[in-house]
């Protein structure tokens, strides 16, 4: 029961009271003032709050101005409506809390409002929209102020402005008063009212889902009648007929019918059961539930029944009796129940935070619409067709399912059944319950008044006006229940209220929004107005700018001078009362479910902490680890990102539909375009600070605890500057915890960059320590991070001191030794030297990367100080030792081949190759036999490469390889005769082979050496040859006999010689050889006579196998002489073949063509000049006339179809006036067409005679051009 309230208007100390944290250490709502004198301290505890809380009161001035107080509020879409003592009825939208419209409606206080259509439609919320809120609300000038309780005359008081005719605005708010009133009006239509009396105090009043179409609600109260009121009409003010002399007094009989002048017809559905306090339909509309005080009733309503259900209108369904316990025979009639049919849809989930409004989370996921995916969709997807009820009266909370008939065994009603009631749980609490909702799908939120501890049943059932006796109450509290457990998840959360010691449980209201539900894409069918109008969701919160302010779309500027003077209604409707404009408070923004707490002089909004909330909660408990890690997750935790974001002027929209067809919804909605690049890069850096504050602040945490390992990991995620990992590594350096740290030094240059001297100190600290360590960063770390300089000389300087060595007989110090040298050698690299890192290598042996240096830096000339070690890079002490030659070949291969190649190009001579090497291994040594080959042999690194050309290669190119190879290859033998007595020692001792090809190819070497060492070693093959290269014939015919005995090899070397003498010299010393005298035998062939070789054997001589070589020597002579007999046939066969083919050609006729003139000349050539000409067919070529058929002249044709006049082919042939001489007179007057000289005779002389003149043939062909 509420006091009498206090002019609130007269003082700011009464409403800027802050709401303070309690003794249980809890978020404690408080008001937000700027003279607050608070100063107390209190403990804190280590458990964070599960909902955060913020005073709106200071937002609600006009609504306590006068001394006003609230006793009655409900929310629902983007309104709140606070019913007052007064009996004044504020409509405010939400979040913004600005006055829509202010009516006063009753005489006394207001005990509950309810709305139609319930909840009332949203405007179509966009995603960025609520981040706009606040701007809008700042630049939004503020509604004229107007004092309800003054009144006003039609004449006189200014009309307030229309509320706009919005989707969200077209509902009806239903009150009811003590004073025995139930006042139904519309929000848009100020002509749209109903008032009617019921005679007694009315506690519930429910406007049907549907109200605009059947105008239908209940009500009740004090008289104990569940009352049905139908129709009545607008603008009027009547009296309920539910009664005989009620009816009588109203309208007569008719008004007793509900005819009487329309006012609508009342019909009691239940009564007799007590004082009815709590009314509620169902969010369906299919479902009513009241409470009196014998207990918690339901019934089916009038909405959505099938043509076959209209028995079921109105029919009770359960009935549930209050518990059976002794207090509550005295108290069911004094504590005020709280009934909530809950949308599950709009419940919050069972994360403990949420996030902030404007982060990216929040746009994708929490406004995004509930899917089916989701665990708390699956749970309302199961019991899609149930409704979930919640019940807190007294001391006892009830969560119930309302299930549809069919679904479950349920009261049966005609054989048939309405609906099943199934109690899930029934809760029993240590308070009384002043409100109760499901907060998530497993925890309730529940205000819980305190009973004074001298009485808990002292209070008074119905508040009244003026002041309680009693001033002991205590302070309300929040308290969350897990459903499952039945207990408390966390401390309550205990709320300092405005004089909450002289309060009531009934003075107290909670009421819960539930989570938001944004569509992403608007409709595509609905027009722009209705977008602007109903789409955005700023402009849905702030209808009245729309139409009026001057940033709206459609501004009119101020109201005209029509609208202001229109008469108020016959209710007396006020003009909206706005408080000064304050900013809206952050969690008034947030998209999840937002929890309303109403006393008679506060309101205190609770909402889930958000991920800020958190952060700053976990930065206040150094707890620094996990704000950290928030922030890495979550960056949006950051109080200011949202401001830093809005600061900035926004961005050009780039987000399209995906159509590609930008639409005004799409621009309106795009993120894209509430913030900048630039407020991007701000926010990233305000976050990035942040994290950087709290890493270090984990960072001394863990140094202070001695945690190290940890804090050099810690440092890689957290340190991102320079100068701050400069510090960190200093401070392990100085604790000596190197190996901590240093693997978390940053790899990649830092902006500002990390002065080297870090590096540098961390590498030098590993010369000294670990070799192997000191080997990794220089593998991980990129040299321009360090100078080389110092660290070089670090290293020289222990590698000076003789306490590692290669030769060293510790293993692990000649490790160490090599590490060290790696290191060394890669330094060089960092520092430019690659000289120096190559004599690194060459010491270490390591050959591919010398190699590489050598190719890659030229610097062939640069080992030419020290060839054997170069030579030997891959060749091991022991291989040196042990290995054999073509394993030595194998390993200084490359070496060579490169050698080879450089003294071909005339930088590292094969003197100074021979003589280091002859200084270190003397003289023969496998490597400068290996050198010496490779020169002779043209083996270079690029023949090697050409052995195995590629594909695409073309024959050119191959050809051109080829010629290169042989060229090399005559370089090669060129540069080693400089040096033939070295080759010629080397190749005696390494490669025989190639020794007889140096001694054929070379004239370089010393004969007198070569057969002395010929002779040493007993290379007869090789002495035999050097004996005939000085002409000592005969004694190298004698070695071939005497020392190889080789019979082939000496008939083969007196073959080569082919000189008579040593053939004598061959038979002289073969005669006492049996086997010599039988291989002459068998191979001399017919290089001598064989009569000579037999007569020439001894007599006596016993031969083996001498009849068998005389055969073989026969044979071979009869089968020469069978094959030239062959042959002679063969000739003699084609000698007469081509003379039977010359027969048949000079037995062929001529044609001879006379007469006509050809076109197609013959070509020949002109006897004079010798050039070719053109002779045409039937002419002379030497006359060039043509033949006629009775040409006097002897016509005499060739093969090559040339015909000429005697005389011109006399003259042609070089016979010029010698032609009569040579022919016989008589044949030169020879008559051809006469019969006596048609005779053959002297034809036949005649043609002899011309074949002996023309006997080279035709003087045209056998001509020379030239």
């Amino acid at each position: 029961m509420a006091p009498e309230a206090e002019d609130v208007g007269q003082g700011d100390d009464v409403e800027d009271r802050a709401l303070s944290k309690a003794s249980n250490g809890k978020m404690q709502a408080g008001l937000e003032e700027h003279n607050s004198e608070t100063t107390e301290e209190e403990e804190e505890e280590d458990e964070e709050p599960r909902l955060k809380y913020v005073s709106l009161t200071r937002h609600l001035k006009p609504v306590y101005r006068n001394g006003d107080a609230t006793s009655a509020f409900l929310v629902g879409g983007d309104k709140m409506i606070i019913g007052t003592h007064n009996g004044n009825i504020h409509v405010l939208s939400l979040p913004s809390l600005k006055s829509i419209k202010v009516y006063h409606a009753h005489s006394a206080s207001v005990s509950t409002v309810s709305i139609s259509p319930f909840p009332p439609p949203l405007p179509t919320p966009h995603a960025g929209g609520a981040s706009r809120l606040v701007s809008a609300q700042q630049s939004s000038p503020a509604p004229s102020i107007s004092d309800p309780a003054k009144g006003a005359t039609p004449g006189r008081s200014p009309r307030p402005p229309p509320v706009p005719l919005t989707a969200s605005n077209l509902i009806y708010i239903a009150t009811s008063s003590i004073d025995g009133n139930v006042c139904v009006a519309s929000l848009t239509d100020p002509k749209d009212v109903m008032l009617r009396n019921f005679g007694r105090p009315v506690q519930a009043v429910a406007l049907s889902p549907d109200f605009k179409n059947d105008h239908l609600y209940l009500s009740g109260g004090l008289a104990g009648n569940l009352i049905l009121t139908v129709g009545g009409r607008s603008g009027t003010t009547s009296t309920s007929n539910a009664g005989a002399g009620a009816a009588a007094t109203a309208s007569g009989w008719l008004g007793a019918i509900g005819l009487g002048s329309n006012t609508g017809k009342d019909a009691i559905l239940h009564s007799g059961e007590g004082a009815i306090r709590t009314i509620q339909w169902s969010l369906s509309g299919k479902y009513v539930v009241w409470v009196n005080e014998k207990g918690i009733k339901l019934m089916r309503s009038n909405l959505h029944l099938e043509s076959d259900e209209s028995e079921y209108a109105w029919k009770r369904i359960n009935h549930i009796d209050y518990p059976n316990r002794a207090v509550w025979e005295d108290m069911a009639a004094v504590w005020k129940p709280q009934a909530k049919w809950v949308d599950e849809s709009g419940l919050e989930s069972d994360d403990i935070y949420t996030s902030h409004i404007n982060s990216v989370q929040v746009k994708n996921q929490s406004l995004a619409p509930a899917s089916p995916a989701t665990p708390l969709a699956k749970s309302v997807s199961r019991r899609k067709r149930s409704e979930k009820l919640i019940v807190g009266w007294g001391d006892t909370i009830w969560v119930i399912d309302v299930l549809p008939g069919g679904s479950r065994t349920g009261k049966e009603l005609g054989g048939r059944k309405i609906a099943h009631v199934d109690i899930v749980t029934i809760l029993r609490t240590d308070c009384i319950v002043s409100g109760v909702s499901l907060y998530t799908p497993s925890l309730l939120v529940v205000l819980a008044y305190i009973a004074p501890e001298e009485s808990a049943f002292s209070l008074q059932a119905t508040p009244t006006r003026g002041r309680h006796r009693r001033q002991n109450a205590k302070q309300p509290e929040v308290r969350l229940i897990d459903l499952a457990t039945q207990e408390e998840v966390s401390v309550a959360d205990t709320l300092t209220v405005s004089r909450y010691e002289s309060l009531s449980a009934t003075d107290y209201h909670l009421e819960t929004l539930p989570a938001m539900q944004i569509k992403q894409k608007a409709a595509s069918q609905r027009g722009a107005l209705e977008i602007i109008g109903g789409g955005i969701w700023d402009v849905g919160m702030y209808p009245a700018r729309l139409f009026s302010s001057a940033a709206s779309v459609r501004s009119n500027g101020s109201h005209s001078a029509e609208s202001s003077s229109r008469t108020a209604s016959d209710l007396n409707v006020a003009a909206p009362i706005s408080a000064q404009d304050q900013p809206i408070h952050p969690s008034a923004l947030t998209h999840g479910m937002k929890i309303y707490i109403h006393s008679p002089y506060d309101c205190v909004l609770a909402t889930k902490p958000t991920l800020a909330d958190h952060f700053n909660w976990l930065d206040g408990h150094a707890m620094y680890e996990e704000a950290w890690k928030l922030l890495d997750q979550y960056p949006e935790a950051v109080e200011d990102y949202s401001e830093e974001s809005s600061d900035t002027t926004p961005s050009t929209p780039t987000r399209t539909s995906a159509a590609g067809k930008g639409t005004l919804t799409d621009f309106l909605t795009d993120d894209g375009s509430q913030s900048s690049g630039s407020g991007r890069r701000n926010m990233n850096s305000h976050v990035e600070k942040e994290k950087r504050r709290i890493g270090e602040q984990w960072l001394q945490q863990l140094a202070d605890s001695e945690q190290w390992s940890k804090a050099g990991t810690i440092c890689g995620k957290v340190l991102t500057t320079g100068s701050s990992w400069e510090h960190w590594v200093w401070v392990f350096a100085q604790a000596n915890k190197f190996e901590e740290i240093t693997p978390y030094i940053p790899r990649v240059p830092l902006q500002p960059p990390l002065p080297s001297i870090v590096y540098e100190l961390v590498l030098g600290h590993y010369v000294v320590k670990d070799g192997k360590k000191l080997q990794e960063l220089l593998n991980r770390w990129p040299p321009e991070l360090f100078d080389a300089g110092p660290v070089i000389e670090a290293i020289q300087g222990r590698l000076e001191a003789d306490d590692v060595r290669e030769d060293s007989k510790d293993s692990g110090n000649s490790q160490e030794w090599r590490i060290l040298m790696e290191c060394l050698a890669k330094l060089y690299l960092a520092d430019n030297r690659p000289a120096k890192a190559l004599g690194c290598y060459i010491c270490l042996q390591d050959a591919e990367i010398a190699m590489e240096l050598i190719s890659k830096y030229h610097l062939v000339d640069s080992v030419s100080d020290d060839i054997a070690n170069f030579i030997l890079l891959r060749i091991t002490k022991q291989q040196q030792q042990s290995a054999p030659m073509t394993e030595l070949e194998q390993a200084s291969r490359e070496p060579i081949r490169l050698l080879v190649a450089e003294a071909h190009h005339g930088i590292v001579r094969p003197e100074t190759v021979i003589e280091q090497l002859k200084a270190r291994y003397g003289i023969p040594n496998p490597y400068l036999f290996f050198y010496f080959r490779a020169l002779w042999e043209g083996e270079t690194l690029s023949t090697s490469a050409s052995e195995q050309p590629s594909e695409d290669t073309t024959s050119k190119i191959r050809k051109q390889s080829l010629i290169d190879e042989r060229l090399m290859a005559a370089e090669g033998k060129a540069l080693v005769s400089d040096n033939a007595d070295t080759a010629l020692r080397l190749f005696a001792e390494y490669d025989r082979p190639l020794l007889m090809s140096f001694l054929k190819t070379s004239q370089s070497y010393t004969l007198d050496l070569a057969s002395r060492m010929c002779k040493q070693r007993k290379y007869v093959p090789e002495l035999v040859y050097l004996l005939s290269k000085e002409g000592r014939m005969t004694e190298a015919l004698r070695l071939i006999i005497d020392e190889i005995g080789d019979v082939s090899q000496a008939i083969s070397f007196a073959k080569e010689q082919d000189e008579q003498s040593l053939w004598e010299d061959l038979l002289k010393y073969s005669m006492n050889k049996p086997t010599f005298i039988r291989g002459l035998l068998e191979e001399v062939g017919t290089s001598i006579d064989p009569v000579r070789l037999v007569r020439r054997i001894p007599k006596g001589l016993e031969i083996e196998g001498l009849k068998r070589s005389l055969m073989r020597m026969i044979r071979e002579y009869e089968i020469q002489h069978s094959i030239s007999e062959g042959v002679a046939r063969v000739l003699r066969g084609e000698v007469a073949m081509a003379m039977a083919e010359k027969g048949r050609g000079l037995n062929k006729g001529i044609k001879f063509e006379v007469g006509e003139v050809h076109k197609d000349p013959i070509v020949t050539p002109s006897p004079k000049v010798g050039r070719p000409r053109k002779v045409q067919k039937g002419h002379c070529p030497g006359c060039e006339k043509a033949f006629l058929p009775e040409d006097p002249e002897l016509l005499v044709s060739f093969p090559c179809q040339h015909i000429f006049h005697l005389p011109c082919l006399l003259d042609m042939a070089g016979m010029d006036g010698q032609g009569s001489d040579v022919i016989p007179s008589s044949l030169q007057n020879l008559d051809w067409q006469s019969e006596y000289d048609r005779n053959v005779g002297p034809k036949i002389d005649h043609a002899a005679l011309l074949r002996n003149l023309v006997d080279q043939g035709c003087p045209l062909e056998n001509r020379d051009p030239g």
